[in-house]
């Protein structure tokens, strides 16, 4: 498993990133880093990609539960880096663990692309729903 960084999927809220983490556009251009950030999933935040506390009015819902992920063996050490692309998923890179909000279960990865619109079938994971929802980042 990933001792630096990690993924927290929030009851009904954002992902909470902690570790060596940093957050670009698609075009590499830093928008912040830090030890711990919060990224909106349900879509709906006026900060996007941050979270704006948005998803209670949203009425944004998912359990942060998942399962049937394989894990894969981390060679590499480094800062997790989540790339914001427009209109689409959240595409993340180097080593991190993802745990499932209950804490039954994690994943070790290190490329991932995970849900920002808020409307995919496999959060928090992107299923490109976002191109049938017209999703705007």
């Amino acid at each position: 498993m990933s001792d630096e960084n990690h993924i927290r999927p929030r009851v009904n809220g954002p992902l909470r990133c902690t570790g060596d983490v940093e957050v670009c556009d698609a075009d590499g251009n830093l928008l912040r880093s830090g030890s711990e950030v919060e990224l909106c999933r349900c879509g709906q935040s006026k900060n996007k990609p941050f979270c704006d506390g948005s998803h209670a009015e949203a009425d944004f819902e998912s359990d942060g539960i998942f399962s049937g992920v394989t894990s894969e063996e981390l060679s590499e050490s480094g800062p997790l880096r989540l790339i914001v692309h427009d209109n689409a998923g959240l595409l993340a890179h180097g080593p991190m663990t993802i745990y499932s909000s209950d804490g039954n279960f994690s994943v070790t990865r290190t490329d991932v692309a995970l849900c920002r619109c808020g409307q995919s079938a496999n959060k928090p994971f992107c299923d490109i729903t976002h191109k049938e929802c017209q999703f705007e980042g």
